[in-house]
């Protein structure tokens, strides 16, 4: 973690020091906080602000708890109690922050590789690091701390021995990946695809292309672009802006098409992993120990990446074997009772949910296989239509039965019935009539895919189905 004196770090947010002599101002200060519930004695605290919180209120509390200073903006009044101690004084908190994050990446040299789109960064990001750090000291993002807060957070975690930093970046809507990319300033900027997720803000998945080519702006100027080919929303929204810089940036691209830098050339799914060779002068060829094609795509792009770093192919498949993901996507469970149960109830799109059933059409040797969907959540004014369609995506050849939860998803249940057998799709908007209709059909020779937007919290079914004797 950044670890600095009083003065460096003022100066390097661009604040003003008080409280303090000429001593206090030589304090090593070890860390940056936000939250008070991880305060850290000699930790520097940045009092955040929302709608409903004001983080000034704890700065008093932080002190008592063994902090070496904080952050204070300057058009409120300091305490009496907060008088004699050392405050860094800032237009705003939260833009001090993310100064201090910029000006320790730059310090520090850290090659800085940005990892965003609809579906897939984070395990992208997972995949990337394990490669990596088969070669270099690595440093990623951890949970979801992939925004204007977590992002900086992350950067200021990182050790002083980090060579290369992994970022997860997220957005809601446009100029956020801007920010993000013109604090980080990557030396490779990832795009892992373009679906439907932020319709609701965006609504449409040309904006959505756009938000996301915003990670070009903070790009170095030697710096690569590794997107994916196979989506042509890519290409056509790069060739409207130069993104302010002087030259396009160098691209190269994966995909399924041959026309890609990067693709597989043959593909083997197992219940835990996939097998895939990609093309080149001498095939190679790599295990995961995830399932699905898009995983595939994940993969590619790592390993685009693990080239530009010089990673040989013989680390690259270690990296990738040795993968140690973050939970809940899909995450293969072995229950008690004998039954698989595969486990992407993290989050959700119509893009995660087909590439989810294909996934799981092609499994087989089990006595039946079942889809739990809930609703895809932020989808705009066409969501009741994009729910309707992933039910028309379903069929006997995929699925053999099909359970959804929520209300959107009753439109899911519509439209799998126009291709589902009578008698095999089921919907509830109730999650305990849900998991009691699942217990009473599934066997322990079963296999289950569990699906949905993290707001629906379907883990619950997930962690019942796992802890139960069928």
């Amino acid at each position: 973690m950044i670890n600095k004196t009083l003065r460096e770090l003022a100066d390097m947010c661009g604040g003003t020091l008080t409280g303090t002599d000429s001593d206090t101002e030589l304090v090593k200060v070890a860390g940056v906080v936000t939250d008070t519930r991880k305060l850290t004695e000699g930790s520097l605290f940045v009092p955040l602000s929302g709608e409903k919180f004001d983080g000034h209120r704890f700065v008093e509390e932080a002190f008592a708890s063994g902090i070496a200073a904080s952050v204070w903006r300057k058009d409120i009044a300091v305490p009496s109690g907060l008088q004699e101690r050392p405050l860094i004084i800032v237009d705003d908190p939260l833009a001090a922050l993310q100064r201090l994050a910029a000006a320790y990446v730059r310090e520090r040299a850290v090659r800085v590789i940005g990892v965003t789109g609809s579906n897939g960064k984070t395990t992208t990001k997972d995949m990337i690091y394990s490669v990596l750090s088969t070669t270099y000291n690595v440093h990623k993002t951890q949970g979801n701390y992939n925004n204007h807060i977590g992002l900086p957070l992350t950067i200021l975690e990182m050790d002083e021995r980090t060579e290369i930093a992994v970022l997860e970046m997220g957005m809601s809507g446009r100029g956020e990946i801007e920010l993000l990319s013109r604090i980080a300033r990557p030396e490779v900027a990832v795009i892992t695809n373009i679906g439907e997720a932020h319709l609701l803000q965006l609504g449409s998945r040309e904006e959505i292309a756009r938000a996301k080519l915003e990670i070009v702006s903070g790009l170095r100027e030697d710096g690569v672009l590794i997107y994916n080919g196979d989506e042509p929303l890519l290409d056509r929204c790069l060739a409207e802006t130069d993104f302010g810089r002087s030259a396009p940036p160098a691209r190269v691209r994966f995909g399924l098409s041959e026309t890609n830098d990067h693709y597989p050339t043959g593909m083997m799914f197992h219940t835990s992993r996939t097998i895939f060779t990609t093309n080149g002068a001498s095939e190679q060829s790599y295990t995961i120990p995830l399932m699905g094609q898009h995983n595939v795509m994940n993969a590619l792009a790592a390993i685009a990446v693990a080239r530009h770093f010089g990673v040989t192919d013989e680390s690259i498949r270690s990296g990738l074997g040795q993968l140690d993901m973050t939970g809940m996507r899909t995450e293969v469970i072995q229950a008690a009772s004998g039954l698989t149960i595969v486990n992407d109830a993290y989050n959700s799109s119509p893009t995660a949910v087909r590439a989810a059933i294909d996934m799981f059409a092609p499994m087989k040797g089990y006595r039946s296989k079942t889809v739990v969907l809930g609703d895809m959540l932020e989808l705009g004014q066409e969501e009741e239509e994009l729910h309707r369609s992933i039910g028309r995506y379903l069929d006997a050849g995929k699925t053999d039965y099909v359970y959804t939860y929520g209300p959107l998803s009753l439109r899911i249940a519509e439209g799998a019935l126009e291709n589902m057998p009578e008698g095999r799709v089921f919907s509830f908007t109730d999650k305990e009539e849900l998991i009691g209709a699942l217990l009473k059909q599934l066997s322990p020779r079963d296999i289950v895919l569990v699906k949905a937007s993290r707001g629906m919290r379907l883990e619950e079914v997930v962690h019942t189905l796992r802890d139960y004797p069928l």
